[in-house]
This record gives C-alpha cells, structure tokens and sequence, in this order.
C-alpha cells in the first residue's frame, strides 16, 4: 500500500482520496477511522432560553425529538439545537446511534438496557434519572454499537 500526502494551499476543506482496487476490510476501517476523527471535531450550539452554550458532545445522552423541534438532553438539563434528526445522523460519530424515529442516544453514556422482546427496551444513562426506550427495529443496531463502545473511548 502507497501512501502519498499533497499539502494544496487555499483548500476551504481537507479531503482525503483512497484509491484502491477493491474495498475490503482494511479499507473500510481506514474509512471509518478517518470518519470518526473528523466528526469528533464537529461543533455544535445549544440554545436554553437567550443562551447559548458550548460543551463537548460526549456529554449528550440523547438527541430526542418534541414536536417540531430537536433537544439534546444531558445528564441534568436539555437543550435545543438546530438540527434535524436526519442531519445528525450523518455528522455524528460512531457512537451516536439511532434508538427510535425520534432518537439518537450516545452509547458511551448507557448504563444498562432492560430488553422487551415483546416491544421497546428500556435504556438507563450513567449518572442520571433520564431514560428512553429503544424500539424493536433499532435493538440489534444499538446493541452492536455498545459492544463497539471499546473502540471509541480513551
């Protein structure tokens, strides 16, 4: 494997190419690191009342919807923001994952999941009161990023 590094004055933004002759897993992993290191340095705004804040998105237990409006919730408060769910989705890292069609929870942040093989599971945060449930359609995926969450914390 060559690799080759070009420094081009005036990008607005880096990119990065991976040229190969087949995607395999040694691929995919570089493509997913390369993710996760650039979503961690998303930065994002919560709005309570006239403020705004600024605090680092491992703090965020959950992205849940209310009516037409998107709140981050936190171990003791909520905040709104001012993205979609679907947007989230996208920038997110690894970590986040989709619990419901109105949820986004942050794995590193479960403390325990009480399954329901009959309907939603209940999943407890560390060091809060809060909790959600997570639907049936969405266990096997939330169940697999808990067992990844190794791989994210440092």
């Amino acid at each position: 494997m060559k690799i080759r590094i070009e420094v081009v004055d005036g990008l607005a933004e880096d990119e990065v190419l991976i040229r190969c002759g087949r995607v395999d897993d040694t691929i995919q992993k570089i493509q997913q690191y390369i993710m996760e290191r650039s979503s961690s340095n998303l930065e994002m705004t919560f709005y309570k009342d006239n403020q705004e804040f600024y605090f680092p998105l491992i703090n965020v237990l959950f992205f849940e919807t209310e009516g037409d409006r998107i709140y981050a919730h936190t171990g003791n408060d909520n905040y709104r923001i001012k993205h979609k769910l679907y947007e989230l989705d996208e920038v997110l890292p690894r970590h986040f994952v989709r619990a419901s069609k109105s949820t986004i929870i942050n794995t590193l942040q479960v403390y325990s999941i009480s399954r329901n093989i009959t309907s939603s599971s209940l999943v407890e945060f560390k060091n809060s009161h809060k909790h959600i449930y997570v639907s049936r359609f969405y266990y096997n995926e939330v169940r697999q990023r808990i067992n990844e969450r190794s791989n994210y914390e440092k």
